[in-house]
């Protein structure tokens, strides 16, 4: 028997759910921790300029990478002149400080500083090396070894 009255029905309430607002959340929260690890690497990252690059650099401070030419290195007191190269262009290079045993003719290098009138001035010196050892009497160790056993 209906007599024209209506029951009410429940309304359906507008909105956004429980699990709609967590998983908008997430993903807020994660883009906001992957800014941070993104701004936080590229802080740390060590960029260099390669000698072909370094002249045309307009910033103030670079760094620059590459090969320390063969014969190139010359002591003079505390300051020392080389040449750093990556096979195609040559940067004389003036660095004043002192230098580790491992920087030889050869050798990878990074160097932090300014260019002036062609010349790279450094004031930082970073030398890459392998992870061996030579003695004297030419036997080799692999320096993880050498520390493990320590």
């Amino acid at each position: 028997m209906t007599d024209g009255a209506r029951t009410p029905t429940p309304r359906r309430r507008r909105g956004v759910s429980a699990g709609a607002r967590l998983g908008i959340v997430g993903v807020v929260g994660a883009l906001v921790l992957g800014a941070f690890v993104v701004n936080g690497l590229q802080d740390n990252m060590v960029y260099y300029h390669t000698p072909s690059e370094v002249l045309d650099v307009t910033e103030d401070r670079v760094r620059l990478g590459g090969m320390v030419a063969d014969g190139s290195i010359d002591r003079d007191g505390g300051v020392v002149t080389f040449t750093i190269t990556d096979g195609v262009t040559d940067v004389p290079v003036t660095y004043d400080g002192s230098t580790t045993g491992v920087f030889r003719e050869g050798q990878g290098a990074i160097v932090e500083g300014v260019v002036s009138e062609g010349t790279f001035r450094a004031d930082n010196l970073l030398v890459k090396h392998d992870n061996e050892y030579v003695s004297e009497d030419g036997t080799t160790y692999e320096v993880d070894e050498v520390s493990e056993s320590q």
